[in-house]
């Protein structure tokens, strides 16, 4: 290890590391610190490139001796080491702002509080189909500093989360999609809905009259902040109501019409979509509007929308036994998600939840759970926001501190015609690596039963 880089990256992850792999193609001495441990397969890519890593510490001395930092989105600006390098003034950027730098390629970026994952797996679905040379990067799949360093795409579909956007100061997006904005990761934002709000209307900085903003109309938070908001954008509404929009996307009757300048371009029925539920059809309209930009012929969009899976860990059907169907949503993190997947079946639910709290209000949810949830199985080190929030609500309120305890006693309570609904609205570090751990051991739970 030397005593100076050029660029120190914070996070030895899938963002970190292919960031370094980056920075060294682009001739930067570069060193990744991490206080944690690094998996072995991103070591493996540090070997592989020459970068220079270090695991279980971060030397002071040498971070701040670098001309930029790349910070990985998990480590929160409270850390004692990035308060260090703000307070010494050493610009701090995040790795899509880094990556951006090197690539011309066309940006579709898309970030909401719920929805962007499928949002942005469907898009990449449309444009893939379609011949697009398309690369899908961001809080999905490989990062986008790893594709720039090794591929060339024409466009890049990226899921932004709103860590990420706070690293973010010159990235242009030219489709910009916004889906919605509900409270998330508040312990992130000094408990702020107003400093969330602000986190994710930075994706539409630096846009100019050419560019394009598709947003959610039946959001009023979206819709207030664009009232106060200097945006160039040309704006492209989508709505689940009635509203005859000359750009965007409404829903008439029982089909949802996507217009640009004022011509009919899509025609679907709500059946046709390959993605249900009321929070998808806007996750459909949001895509839709942007592949209409992108001149997608009109077929291929239709075969598109209707032929798409959606991801794993959302929404996704595992097994029934004896009659007992069982659902893991382990992606919903938070509150807003859960209230989309109670809200979207109409068996009776008993519902695993729990983890981290991120500063959750669970009133939002109270009626819901009241009418349709007949017991609930904690899932977590401290269950007592949950307890508090519900014990007036469900008679039933069962602690458990493992995915096979949670899915055993969810069986034991849940009768023939009933449902188990793994829907957390919470981190999941406390008990697992992240939520795709939570959904795994979830799954493997349920196929032992």
């Amino acid at each position: 290890m030397k005593d100076h880089y050029q660029i120190v990256v914070l996070g030895g992850g899938e963002s970190g590391v292919g960031a370094a792999v980056l920075a060294k193609r682009k001739g930067f001495t570069v060193l990744v610190s991490d206080s944690g441990k690094i998996k072995r397969k991103y070591i493996n890519v540090l070997r592989d490139n020459e970068i220079d890593f270090e695991e279980g510490t971060h030397s002071l001395d040498i971070i701040l001796s670098a001309s930029e930092i790349i910070k990985s989105p998990g480590i929160p600006e409270t850390a004692h080491v990035v308060k260090t390098i703000l307070s010494n003034k050493i610009p701090v950027i995040s790795e899509i702002e880094f990556a951006s730098r090197y690539t011309d390629a066309r940006l579709i970026c898309i970030t909401g509080s719920n929805g962007k994952t499928t949002t942005t797996l469907l898009l990449y679905h449309i444009l893939k189909s379609a011949g697009i040379n398309v690369g899908l990067a961001g809080n999905v799949g490989k990062s986008f500093a790893i594709q720039v360093a090794l591929n060339n795409f024409d466009v890049y579909v990226l899921e932004i989360s709103s860590f990420q956007l706070d690293g973010m100061f010159t990235v242009r997006a030219n489709i910009a999609i916004l889906l919605n904005i509900t409270p998330d990761h508040l312990d992130r934002y000094e408990y702020s809905f107003e400093n969330y709000v602000n986190s994710k209307f930075r994706i539409t900085q630096n846009q100019k009259s050419d560019d394009a903003l598709i947003y959610c109309l039946d959001d009023e938070t979206i819709v207030n902040k664009l009232q106060i908001t200097d945006s160039r954008a040309k704006k492209y509404p989508f709505t689940y109501s009635d509203r005859r929009i000359s750009n965007g996307a409404y829903l008439k009757e029982n089909e949802i019409i996507i217009k640009i300048d004022n011509i009919n371009q899509i025609e679907m029925t709500l059946e046709q979509l390959a993605l249900q539920g009321k929070h998808n059809v806007h996750n459909s309209m949001a895509a839709g509007i942007a592949a209409k930009l992108m001149d997608i012929r009109r077929e291929t969009l239709k075969q598109s929308l209707s032929d798409f899976h959606n991801i794993a860990h959302r929404l996704e059907y595992v097994s029934s036994v004896h009659g007992i169907s069982f659902i893991n949503d382990s992606k919903a993190t938070n509150v807003n998600s859960t209230w989309y997947a109670i809200e979207h079946f109409d068996k009776p639910i008993v519902w695993i939840a729990g983890g981290i709290d991120k500063g959750n209000d669970y009133s939002i949810i109270q009626e819901l759970v009241k009418k349709k949830v007949v017991a609930i199985v904690c899932l977590g080190v401290d269950n007592s926001p949950i307890h508090k929030a519900f014990g007036d609500h469900v008679e039933t309120i069962v602690d458990t501190t493992s995915a096979k305890e949670a899915v055993n006693t969810a069986y034991q309570i849940a009768k023939k015609g009933e449902m188990v609904l793994l829907s957390p609205a919470c981190a999941s570090m406390d008990l697992f690596e992240n939520y795709e751990d939570r959904g795994n051991q979830f799954k493997n739970a349920v196929k032992e039963l």
